[in-house]
């Protein structure tokens, strides 16, 4: 049977002192003599005693744990991304509660809700794809919880935010497409209320009009992620009159689903049509038709690089630093060209 916690309650019983004394003597209290510091030293460490983390934490108005709110843990790309997380926080002993939104607002603000209850230090969040009013993430620091936002973040000026290089990604990967004799390019977009598919929209036709290839808007289609939309934005582009050869999609599961409907479509893959993606998932080097290639977003480094700009707003809470100044971090990212 495990020996019982010793309390400092009960440390002050066999002492004869209060429990005011004890704890003063235990952190070597000036006001304490020395002689009843010693007393209570020796028979704490008899004991085995040990103080009461919870308890200190809270007077201290800290729990040493950060919150993170992302939409799906299924995605490898914020599994990641919960690496660096996790890495950059036990490096400064900090314990990482996570919660998953499922891109639901009303799930992220619950989430939000729970965490701040918690009593969270801080909070590092991608938002869901659905949420315009940021007004349940900033009220947080009202609490004096800071937040950091990485990788979906909100198109807000005063905020903490580390992302990825959008628009330098997708015009890197439609001129990849246009080198590789693509004209008619597709895009099967992400929904429009998130600021990076608003970001790669207007990047692909960038791209398209300084190699002066006329723009076709029907081009452009945008799924909600789920293999069904999917599926009905490739039967849109795959009926035009014209069809494209080459489709940008916004990641790689999204192109997965979109090659699954191409071959059933009887198109063969890489030569009738052929897809790029974003965020270059490892499982890509493990299938038969993987995307042409995929622009390297870099999960990990944007997550780590968001939990140490938290753990800089902890040290000027502490110094109780004002007038903050908002740091905006992107991320260049990369064209990965698969091997055929």
């Amino acid at each position: 049977m495990a020996n019982k916690i010793i309390t400092l309650k009960e440390l002050a019983q066999r002492l004869n002192f209060s429990v005011s004394t004890v704890s003063r003597a235990l952190h070597n209290h000036p006001s304490i003599g020395l002689r009843t510091t010693a007393q209570v030293q020796k028979l704490a460490k008899e004991l085995n005693y040990e103080p009461n983390q919870s308890a200190l934490l809270f007077k201290q108005q800290k729990t040493n744990t950060i919150g993170v709110i992302l939409p799906n843990l299924g995605e490898e790309f914020f599994s990641n991304a919960i690496n660096g997380i996790e890495d950059v926080a036990k490096q400064n002993n900090y314990s990482v509660l996570i919660g998953q939104s499922h891109d639901d607002v009303e799930s992220e603000k619950q989430i939000v809700t729970a965490m701040k209850n918690q009593r969270v230090d801080g909070l590092i969040i991608s938002i869901s794809k659905h949420t315009k009013n940021y007004d349940h993430l900033t009220a947080v620091e009202n609490y004096n919880i800071p937040i950091v936002f990485f990788d979906r973040v909100p198109d807000l000026p005063e905020v903490n935010k580390v992302s990825s290089d959008i628009s330098a990604g997708t015009r890197e990967a439609v001129e990849f497409l246009i080198k590789n004799g693509h004209k008619r390019i597709g895009v099967i977009n992400g929904p429009e209320e998130m600021k990076s598919c608003m970001e790669r929209k207007q990047a692909y036709m960038d791209a398209l009009q300084k190699k002066k290839i006329k723009i076709d808007l029907a081009l452009i289609e945008t799924t909600d992620l789920t293999a069904e939309k999917t599926f009905e934005a490739m039967k849109s582009l795959l009926s035009l009159k014209y069809p494209p050869t080459a489709i940008l999609t916004i990641n790689d599961y999204v192109a997965l689903d979109a090659t699954q409907y191409a071959r059933k479509a009887k198109l063969k893959i890489n030569k009738d049509i052929c897809f790029v993606s974003y965020a270059n998932l490892p499982i890509s080097n493990y299938l038969e038709f993987p995307p042409l290639a995929s622009v390297e977003q870099f999960p990990y480094e944007q997550a780590k690089k968001a939990t140490e700009i938290l753990f800089d707003l902890f040290k000027k809470q502490k110094k109780q630093e004002t007038n903050p100044t908002f740091k905006n971090i992107i991320i260049e990212g990369q064209l990965v060209v698969h091997k055929k």
